[in-house]
């Protein structure tokens, strides 16, 4: 039988949780299996590394630890801005969710978690970031298209993936 390689596109379906407890996200829930290309940086490399070795049909439980996650929670990502440097109008209500721009041109998604004052808290963590993940992965099919937005991770962008 044919197992992933680094490389590979491959079809799969996943069920996330974290260690603590609760589903974070699920494919089965959107009734949408998950294509990515293996090795190409497309998931987090706990992810990867589980995928690559496996053959159509297995399922797999993997845990992950945020090294090989989403990384850790860093407190130079918790940012204290004044609020007058938000645009006017802004909703400035803790779990509304701003983009920052990096600096380099790339965007970064930033959740206020406090105002205080004349003070608003940013934590630019990954939501995700410090946690243990666990997954279930069931590995549907090797070789099949990625999606046009291979980003997408539903068929809503026209993917016509592996039937």
């Amino acid at each position: 039988m044919t197992k992933v390689n680094s490389g590979d596109t491959v079809k799969v379906h996943y069920i996330g949780k974290l260690k603590e407890g609760g589903v974070f996200d699920s494919s089965r829930e959107r009734n949408e299996p998950f294509i990515f290309k293996t090795g190409e940086g497309m998931v987090i490399p706990g992810f990867n590394d589980a995928v690559v070795g496996m053959m159509i049909g297995e399922i797999k439980k993997v845990t992950i630890p945020p090294a090989e996650g989403y990384g850790d929670r860093l407190d130079e990502f918790v940012l204290k801005v004044p609020k007058n440097r938000f645009p006017e109008g802004a909703e400035l209500t803790a779990g509304t969710t701003f983009a920052l721009n990096d600096g380099m041109g790339r965007s970064l998604p930033a959740t206020i978690v406090e105002i205080a004052g004349d003070e608003v808290t940013l934590d630019a963590n990954h939501p995700l970031a410090g946690k243990t993940l666990m997954f279930e992965i069931e590995l549907l099919e090797i070789g099949c298209a990625l999606p046009k937005h291979a980003h997408c991770h539903d068929n809503s962008c026209g993917s016509g993936c592996c039937g």
